[in-house]
């Protein structure tokens, strides 16, 4: 067992900018945290003493305590309506291609925030996917965000051939636009969480301008390992932590995370459709906003807006070409 550093009672002085400068973490219990997910000061404020305890070998009295220093150097507290206001200012729309489906959307694909959608196989979701994985590159004032996209591969829906033409489409080199998607195919539930935790590593470490997140889908492979009501609050509880890493990489480097989800049908709906999406209340609050895509009349698509904290509840059409997705 490691041995701790003896703290008192009195404030240190030193400046704390990392986990590294808390004291009572030596070498062994810093890479233990970090092989466990907390690798910056943000990531140990928000942690519980038991989750620090189980990463590493320090003692609960110890862990309460560099949890203090985490948030006291953090300064987190209250902030007022008009800095969240500036804050939000720096938020960038990713263009989906579709005037009506942007309006939708108020604007595009939001960074910092969660875009959920979902709806049966052929209604858009992963063209969607590859088509923002190459406007997302193109200068902001063509409604990119001049970065490169991440996409979590779960189901090998990923085709580089549909990324050519969509860079074809809209001005791109094609091989300039597949060397700034970075692919990683996901083969169960815990290598899909890893590999979200490892988008912070591409930021921090390579320094690339990472500014969307694509995840398709978010919940094949925990609906495919957790078989059966007695396994649900173990799905449940591993989803909903998953959803919270990205809900961080949204928020700390203003990153826009576009998840799509299966969908199941509820027999008991006599009235509507029946349509419901995967993963329960977990999915629906912890995602920012809930996009509806089914198929239209000829040929077309529709998505509506199920729920979004600022956003009404409209409907958008739109159409799949080889160019990605366009106006009906």
């Amino acid at each position: 067992m490691e041995q701790e550093t003896i703290m008192d009672e009195t404030p240190t002085k030193k400046k704390i900018v990392s986990v590294g400068d808390l004291p009572g973490i030596g070498p062994s219990s810093l890479e233990k945290l970090e092989a466990a997910g907390f690798r910056d000061l943000l990531s140990i404020a928000v942690a519980t003493p038991g989750e620090v305890v189980g990463a590493t070998e320090l003692s609960e009295q110890t862990a309460k305590k560099i949890i203090a220093i985490a948030r006291a150097n953090l300064q987190m507290g209250f902030e007022s309506g008009d800095e969240l206001l500036r804050r939000r200012e720096r938020c960038i729309k990713i263009g989906t291609g579709s005037k009506e489906f942007d309006k939708l959307l108020g604007g595009g694909i939001e960074t910092g925030a969660i875009t959920e959608c979902y709806g049966q196989y052929g209604s858009g979701k992963s063209q969607l996917a590859h088509t923002l994985a190459v406007r997302c590159q193109l200068p902001i004032e063509e409604g990119g965000a001049a970065g490169i996209a991440v996409f979590i591969d779960t189901e090998g829906t990923f085709r580089p051939e549909r990324i050519v033409q969509i860079a074809n489409h809209v001005g791109l080199d094609k091989d300039v636009a597949l060397k700034n998607i970075r692919v990683a195919r996901a083969f169960n539930s815990d290598h899909q969480a890893l590999l979200s935790e490892k988008v912070e590593d591409l930021i921090k470490n390579e320094g690339l301008p990472v500014r969307l997140l694509i995840v398709d889908s978010l919940t094949a492979h925990f609906r495919a390992e957790y078989v059966g009501r007695g396994t649900l609050a173990d799905r449940q509880q591993k989803l909903n932590k998953h959803m919270h890493t990205l809900a961080k990489l949204a928020n700390v480097y203003n990153i826009a995370i576009y998840v799509t989800n299966q969908v199941m049908m509820k027999p008991d709906t006599f009235f509507g459709d029946p349509t419901e999406a995967i993963g329960g209340h977990i999915v629906g609050h912890n995602s920012t906003y809930r996009v509806y895509m089914r198929r239209g009349k000829k040929g077309t698509r529709v998505a509506k807006m199920i729920d979004s904290p600022n956003l009404a509840e409209t409907e958008a059409v739109y159409v799949l070409d080889e160019g990605g997705i366009k106006d009906a």
